[in-house]
């Protein structure tokens, strides 16, 4: 009988229109084709530890269907991977196989209950002795799942991918171990995970551009977050001693393999420590998530320029001076370079090129030498230290050279991963070095830091000292799982609308 919802009109062939036909038959025979709940007990990877003739029952979403007439093989998958079920006439009873053959699809879910078997080809197998239908599937799987190749389809439609290619859930359930580690180091070290705001008044704690955005309700203006770092440091002044935040930041800039504009930020604060504590609590981070996540302490990481070369985790790190690298790099002394006019007509006459150097104020034409001339060469894992006071407006300045502050940074093969400090608790020091920021973005500095005189009020109430450590997980996610794009490590990462997409590519045609 045909069913009055589908059109004989347009063409049969489209697996659509036939996957909709069947849901719509199945609907008639009074099949609940989106059922309520199943009672699923174990997990396929776990089915593969059960023995010969043991009883299961499981579900996942059927990926092939190969029917020999009286006998059908088929594979379900879950998160954890594939495996091999089989359908005999005389096991389900001749009606129940032919509706499976009939009216089950690729992609189409079902629950399983059978007895484990091994083929002759030795490949372990449930032979089915009832089923149910969990979920009809109305598009079908891409490319008959061999996989996705379309790169940016992988990106917008993260669900197919995750479908097609065990390798990308794989990565993500690694970044889902990653991270319950991360928390699970914290609490074992006696820290406490907080949760700060998301909008703020003045968005500093970083060089970066902002996000603005309008709240109704007070009828301000408001920032998103670029940093987790000031609002923690008023949690320091409240009274708590060691603690730590998991969180988004986010950052109106450009995209390329190892920026995105949302990513999530990793931050720790401790009362009374120093960066040298933190040197040694980064290194015992790394020792416990590479013991807890079974890591080999030598693997193959992939760089900026798409090299790989293989690195040493083992601790403890080396230590590299900023100020010795560039000065063996470049030439350059910023023992002796103090302004930004001195340290332009310098870059030009040793033919260092820097776009828009004329608008950088003296900070950011000093970090773009560094990653221009010196970053590259960096292998790591290492700590980067000893950085002119200019480049990092809430670090300490060190006791025996004050033009100095007590600052690292983590680099791995080309890679920022993250930096910590001894941090500024002075408040008279930090309001003299908001103002210069504020200068440096008057001058048309873009990347200049952003002041908060809510925050200096805050300091003026006392703080102890403090060190403070931050570290994007995305970017150590990618290096970790053999990536080159964070993009790769994040579910669904930031794209143009499909639409406007379509239109940039018809306008370059």
């Amino acid at each position: 009988m045909a069913d009055e919802n589908f059109n004989p009109g347009i063409d049969t062939n489209d697996e659509e229109l036939i996957r909709l036909k069947k849901l719509r038959d199945l609907e008639k025979m009074g099949v609940q084709t989106y059922p309520e709940r199943y009672d699923k007990d174990c997990s396929l990877k776990d089915t593969f530890e059960l023995a010969e003739g043991e009883k299961v029952k499981t579900a996942g979403r059927l990926v092939l269907i190969r029917d020999m007439g009286k006998l059908c093989f088929a594979h379900i998958q879950d998160y954890s991977g594939r495996y091999q079920i089989a359908f005999k006439a005389d096991e389900v009873g001749k009606d129940k196989y032919d509706f499976f053959v009939k009216h089950f699809d690729l992609g189409d879910f079902i629950g399983v209950e059978g007895e484990l078997f091994v083929t002759h080809k030795g490949e372990k197998t449930i032979l089915v002795k009832d089923f149910m239908f969990l979920g009809k599937a109305l598009k079908p799987l891409p490319g008959k799942f061999h996989g996705l190749q379309d790169q940016e389809v992988k990106y917008r439609q993260r669900y197919l991918d995750l479908i097609s290619d065990q390798e990308t859930m794989n990565r993500f359930l690694f970044r889902s171990k990653f991270i319950k580690a991360i928390r699970e180091f914290y609490w074992k070290e006696g820290f406490q995970e907080v949760e700060t705001s998301t909008l703020l008044h003045s968005p500093t704690g970083a060089n970066a551009r902002p996000y603005i955005t309008h709240n109704n309700g007070l009828d301000i203006d408001v920032y998103l977050r670029i940093s987790h770092e000031l609002p923690l440091k008023e949690l320091i002044v409240g009274g708590f001693e060691k603690i730590f935040e998991l969180g988004k930041a986010f950052r109106n800039e450009g995209f390329d393999p190892s920026h995105l504009p949302e990513h999530t930020h990793l931050e720790h604060y401790c009362a009374y420590w120093n960066f040298e504590d933190n040197i040694k609590f980064t290194e015992k981070m790394f020792d416990y998530l590479f013991d807890t996540l079974n890591l080999p302490r030598k693997m193959s990481i992939q760089g900026k320029d798409g090299e790989f070369r293989e690195v040493d985790f083992t601790t403890p790190w080396p230590r590299i001076s900023y100020m010795e690298l560039i000065k063996n790099d470049t030439g350059i002394d910023l023992n002796e370079v103090k302004t930004v006019e001195e340290l332009r007509k310098i870059i030009a006459k040793k033919g260092i090129e820097i776009e828009e150097s004329d608008k950088m104020s003296y900070s950011t034409l000093v970090d773009y030498v560094y990653k221009k001339m010196s970053r590259p060469k960096l292998l790591g894992p290492l700590f980067l230290y000893e950085y002119p006071v200019e480049l990092q407006p809430l670090a300490r300045r060190n006791d025996k050279n004050p033009e100095m502050v007590d600052q690292f940074q983590i680099i791995l093969n080309g890679w920022e991963l993250g930096k910590a400090y001894s941090e500024l608790v002075d408040p008279l020091d930090q309001e003299q070095r908001f103002k210069e920021q504020a200068q440096a973005q008057a001058e048309g500095d873009e990347e200049a830091m952003y002041g908060d005189d809510e925050f200096i009020d805050c300091m003026k109430y006392g703080m102890p000292p403090i060190s403070g450590w931050g570290m994007g997980v995305d970017r150590i996610l990618t290096l970790l799982t053999g990536q080159s794009n964070l993009r790769d490590v994040v579910l669904f990462p930031l794209m143009r609308p499909k639409s406007q997409n379509q239109e940039n590519n018809q306008d370059k045609e």
